[in-house]
Order: C-alpha cells, then structure tokens, then sequence
C-alpha cells in the first residue's frame, strides 16, 4: 500500500519538480507551525524505517532534481560497512528485498540485507537528500509486549531515550521529530514522547496539515500516502489536498 516502485517513483518527483515543487525539512515545517509562511507549494517527502532502497533508488532521484526527504529511523537496525552502489553511481546494484521479506531478515538479524548502513546515512546528509530523525530505537510496540500499564511506559521512555542518544553520538544531534511505529500511539506514547523531547510526532493519519499555533504542546502531523501509481494519480491527490474545503470533504466520503 505505501510502497512505490523505482519507475513510479522517479516520475513522480520529476513531475513535482517540473511543476514548482518544493520539498520542505523539519525546521521549516516547525517554523510554519510556530506563524512563519512558506512559499506555495510547498510539501515534504517522508520515508519511515531506513530501507536500503532509499539509498539505491531514492537518493539519486531527488539529487537529480534537487529534492529532500525525511527518513524515520530505527536506530537499532543501521549496521557498519562500507557504502554500496546505488543507481546512477556505476557497479552492480545490490538486491533489494521486498518489504515482508526485509521485515523477516530484521527479525533474523540480518538487518543489513534490508536496512542503510551508516556510511550511507552519511552519504544522503551530506548529498542534502535526506535528514534522519527517530522512529525509536527498537520499532517494538511496547503496547502489544508489555504486561503493564507502567512496564509499558518504562520500556517506551527507554526506548525513546536510546534512540536520542545513538543519534547524538551517530548524527551529532536529536531532533524534536519523531514517526510512530505503525502510526500506533495512545495517551502514555504521548506522554512519554513528549518528556524525551519530542514536539513533532508524525502520524498515519492521512490528511493535509494546517497551521496550528499552540505553544509548547506536541503537534500530531498527518500524511497522505503514496501509492505506486503514474504522475496523474499523484496530481490528482495534490489538487484535492490543497484545497482545504474539498480536502476535507474527500476525506470525510473516503472514510
């Protein structure tokens, strides 16, 4: 459902580019939560989990049109080595797993077949293609393997913090952004995420955002997702979602 493929993919951000586009970062999302503009058009490209794939094909698609993404990472799951080809860069690729099977490798420790290493991680940063921010430490939902309201908040609050710190000592920062694993929160993931630091926390709600001046307080951002489908789908989906009246309609018969 929210995977797309490479053709699909490069089509897609060359038609943005093409028709004014421009992608967004992190701080320019807060800063238009907090009162500042931004220009028309403006959106931001969000990947979650760290696949390799977004080295392979993803990087090299936006470098070439001059766009930048979000990666969600699970601080867990990078690994060390050296970086691998990517498409553009010359070589043979290396194989890509779908994404049931790259969930089976994780879970069988061998992240590495599926996930960036962190030399590549350090490539996409230093391209300008993609910032990394958090999506926990370990991907697990402490809701579901917990056997108590408070082990759950214990285990959450750790998970949290680990993840801080790895990016600290990885990236050289932590940012206040963070995506649920699943999109799957409640009021102790709130909480919890809220006392780590987090203040952006990304949804799978599906919907456009809109200005929302409340300070202090964490914002829960909705995305819409993106299906493996031509240029004109995504088109269509833009028209609707900017115009806020009939976003709002769209998704009200949708649901």
């Amino acid at each position: 459902m929210i995977t797309v493929s490479p053709s699909h993919f490069a089509a897609q951000m060359a038609w943005l580019a093409k028709a004014g586009y421009r992608t967004i970062g992190s701080e320019q999302l807060a800063a238009w939560f907090a009162g500042e503009p931004l220009p028309q058009k403006s959106v931001m490209i969000t990947f979650d989990d760290g696949y390799l794939d977004n080295w392979v094909h993803a990087h090299p698609v936006l470098k070439a049109h001059g766009l930048s993404a979000l990666c969600f990472l699970v601080t867990s799951w990078p690994g060390e080595g050296a970086t691998r080809a990517h498409a553009g860069s010359g070589g043979a690729l290396p194989p890509l797993l779908d994404h049931h099977a790259g969930e089976a490798a994780i879970e069988n420790g061998s992240a590495d077949s599926a996930i960036l290493r962190w030399s590549e991680i350090d490539a996409m940063r230093a391209a300008g293609t993609f910032e990394f921010h958090s999506h926990t430490h370990s991907h697990v939902r402490w809701d579901k393997v917990t056997t108590s309201a408070q082990e759950k908040r214990e285990r959450l609050a750790a998970d949290l913090a680990e993840s801080r710190e790895v990016l600290q000592a990885r990236l050289g920062g932590a940012s206040d952004h963070l995506c649920w694993p699943q999109g799957y929160y409640d009021d102790d993931y709130l909480s919890a995420a809220q006392q780590a630091g987090f203040r952006h926390l990304y949804t799978c709600e599906v919907g456009p955002n809109y200005p929302r001046r409340e300070a202090g307080a964490a914002r829960s951002i909705s995305r819409l997702e993106v299906r493996d489908r031509p240029v004109s789908w995504l088109a269509s989906r833009l028209w609707v979602h900017t115009r806020p009246a009939i976003s709002r309609a769209y998704l009200r018969i949708k649901r």
